[in-house]
């Protein structure tokens, strides 16, 4: 398949959104509100997905739309475009760059294209399973010989024992070399540019997941759920950088 026509729309996707969320970022007046589900959102967030909903209906009226903050449009449509307007509004919304916007492309069901765009540090990662660039250069994660030799990312540590085996966990942070909350979006980005080798999230959701499979695994990485299964559908996500590294992994998460 074709993939030039949507990887130039995705970058104007990511440019628009991002030229809209970039004034927001580390102002004094920006409003928080609490959603249904105890998550916070701002007008940032629901601003940017509406403009590129708006965007996605005027190239492609025939394209269905899954986004964050306004549901889901045309499900079964066999292109369906999954928006998360901004991954890791508490990071954006504390002042703090570790988020991003996720911009993917399904087709009949499989992510083809996907992006991580941080519009403050102007860094936009598109992946398409078989290659992946970082502002259009190409980047690849790098070779991590043994865990002990590791960086490991999380977004909330807590978070693991909530939803995962957290003395597993605890355990795996005792053999790596490094553990750090670089977390969110951004955390699958530096994995994939080859600055961490773990990244994990005990829980997500769909519009989380769908960009990260295309840019991790077009940069040479590994990506499934916590244990190990197909990333596509999963409510947890696990990304490494080899598939070695991943399945020692996944054998200390899941004793």
């Amino acid at each position: 398949m074709e993939l030039s026509l949507y990887r130039d729309f995705i970058v104007e996707l990511a440019t628009a959104s991002g030229d809209l969320i970039r004034p927001y970022f580390g102002a004094s007046d920006l409003q928080v509100d609490l959603k249904a589900d105890e998550t916070i959102v701002t007008k940032a967030d629901r601003d940017a997905e509406a403009l590129m909903r708006e965007a996605i209906v005027k190239r492609f009226p025939d394209h269905g739309i899954l986004g964050e903050e306004y549901g889901v449009e045309r499900p079964d449509a066999d292109f369906v475009w999954v928006l998360d307007p901004i991954d890791g509004t508490i990071s954006f919304a504390s002042a703090s760059p570790l988020f991003g916007t996720l911009i993917a492309l399904k087709h009949n069901g499989t992510p083809i294209l996907g992006c991580i765009h941080q519009p403050v540090l102007r860094q936009l990662l598109i992946g398409d399973n078989q290659t992946c660039t970082l502002n259009g250069t190409p980047v690849h994660v790098r070779q991590t010989p043994s865990l002990s030799q590791a960086t490991l990312l999380v977004t909330d540590l807590v978070d693991v024992a909530k939803h995962q085996d957290g003395p597993a966990f605890d355990a795996l942070i005792s053999e790596v070399k490094l553990v750090r909350t670089w977390g969110d979006c951004y955390g699958y980005l530096l994995l994939a540019t080859g600055h961490a080798d773990i990244m994990g999230d005990p829980i997500m959701n769909p519009w989380d997941i769908a960009a990260l499979i295309p840019v991790i695994q077009g940069a040479g990485g590994v990506i499934t759920d916590w244990q190990g299964n197909v990333a596509n559908g999963a409510d947890s996500i696990l990304a490494t950088t080899n598939q070695a590294l991943h399945s020692e992994v996944v054998s200390r998460l899941n004793p």
